[in-house]
């Protein structure tokens, strides 16, 4: 690993912890160069699927998106951070669990919108009248009605 300081490639491990949930591990290295100490995190390359979109094209899955949805959707909604981590979590582990090369972007937006009606009410609501288009009152109407 090379240092982030001085560029010298000569590191050393001072410690290793894998995390609580013991899928990455937490490296603390020191410089043999300048001696400064800094942090590297190893996660498995998890090889997550092509989402394929509605109009065929197709694009790398980024979790970053998916972040994103949530936060748009949440915005101002008293939900806890490691809920909705979770819930991220959730979605990656379903698609993962596939075993698929490919997602169909429809079904990640049917997960996202399960994770949220969980999460949240209004929140599912915001997403949903993106997600489906709605056009007037009445979509709102009858997902509030299935909600109950």
């Amino acid at each position: 690993m090379k240092c982030p300081f001085c560029s010298t490639a000569d590191t050393q491990v001072i410690d290793s912890r894998v995390n609580e949930a013991g899928d990455s591990i937490r490296r603390r290295r020191k410089c043999q160069q300048c001696e400064k100490r800094f942090t590297t995190y190893e996660s498995a390359d998890l090889g997550l699927p092509v989402v394929v979109k509605q109009d065929g094209k197709r694009e790398d899955f980024k979790l970053e998106k998916l972040s994103q949805s949530f936060a748009r959707a949440l915005h101002k909604r008293p939900v806890p951070a490691e809920y909705v981590e979770q819930a991220i979590s959730n979605i990656v582990q379903k698609i993962l669990s596939t075993g698929e090369k490919e997602v169909v972007a429809r079904e990640l937006g049917e997960s996202v919108m399960a994770e949220l009606r969980k999460l949240d009410k209004v929140a599912y609501i915001r997403f949903a009248s993106v997600y489906r288009s709605f056009s007037d009152v009445e979509d709102f109407s009858n997902v509030i009605k299935d909600l109950d």
